[in-house]
């Protein structure tokens, strides 16, 4: 697999799983447009792939509005002659409980997450198109787009829906011959760095350890370089076939999460009215209530912190 002669976008590369992703496809072979809010940041990001022989350059902008996406497929274009990859990867956190959220904690995490896959999408789309490129984008999604999870009400709301985007493209993009993918990381990041239950496997990380053994193959958890593989295999030609997929990945583990399907079906002649169910829930729905949030098991005893 080469991703030789392919320019490759990745929003919200400064730093974590962004940078794991843009430093993997340069070392594919691929030129990266890097970007970031903080200046520095950017640049430190480029450094660290010019540091492994790759080409990039850098956007300091936020994304959300069109002008950025605009900026980042006219910068790729522009400096390395193309665009073929996109992923989208930037992203903030407002969590808070819902009777809390306000409507700014609301809209910036949909405006960034949300706002800023569709302009980004939208702009590679027109592109590829138009000039006949058989491109890839690639929309990071989340286990509480999947599953929900509690205080993240904007940030549930957003990564489901890329989830639902991602298939819609995939039907619209079929004919160009440009995928569309959502990758579902489960990983370490600033984020799961403060929920205690993670601290054995992010303090090994921290200091450049393997993670336990529970954390990889038990759990799916791992590091950002673990996630960037899959990233790297989708935007390749090898990938071809796949579009429309939430691919789950951390640790040792990869997952295929399946389209929402109805898992039970029952019929009422007439309909179901008001009284009908009042009657009692059909019983094989009533065992089939689905469960919501992530259900971890017990930490071994030895990775417990006090």
């Amino acid at each position: 697999m080469t991703l030789e002669s392919k320019v490759a976008v990745v929003t919200g590369s400064g730093r974590g799983l962004g940078l794991a992703y843009a430093r993997e496809l340069a070392r594919q072979g691929a030129a990266v447009v890097v970007n970031d809010v903080d200046a520095a940041t950017a640049a430190d990001a480029v450094a660290s792939i010019e540091a492994i022989g790759g080409r990039t350059v850098a956007v300091v902008a936020p994304v959300g509005p069109t002008a950025t996406a605009e900026k980042l497929v006219s910068t790729a274009v522009e400096t390395f002659g193309r665009l073929d990859i996109l992923v989208t990867n930037a992203g903030v956190l407002r969590d808070t409980v819902l009777w809390k959220m306000s409507d700014d904690d609301f809209d910036t995490v949909i405006g960034v997450h949300l706002r800023g896959t569709f302009t980004c999408a939208r702009e590679a789309a027109r592109y590829m198109r138009e000039n006949e490129i058989a491109g890839r984008i690639i929309c990071i999604g989340s286990p509480t787009g999947q599953r929900g999870n509690f205080g993240q009400t904007n940030y549930a709301a957003a990564k489901a829906g890329i989830v639902g985007m991602i298939r819609t493209w995939a039907l619209e993009l079929k004919k160009a011959g440009i995928t569309a993918n959502a990758v579902i990381p489960v990983a370490a990041t600033a984020m799961t760095a403060t929920v205690p239950y993670f601290a054995a496997a992010v303090e090994a990380d921290e200091k450049g350890e393997p993670m336990p053994a529970f954390f990889r193959h038990d759990l799916g958890f791992g590091t950002a370089d673990d996630v960037a593989g899959l990233i790297a295999y989708l935007a390749s030609d090898d990938a071809a076939g796949v579009t429309g997929q939430a691919i789950g990945i951390g640790g040792d583990r990869i997952q295929l999460w399946s389209h929402p399907e109805a898992v039970v079906t029952e019929y009422h002649n007439g309909g179901w009215n008001a009284d009908a169910l009042a009657q009692g829930l059909p019983t094989s729905i009533a065992s089939a209530l689905q469960s919501v949030g992530e259900q971890f098991p017990a930490l071994p005893e030895e990775l417990q912190r006090s």
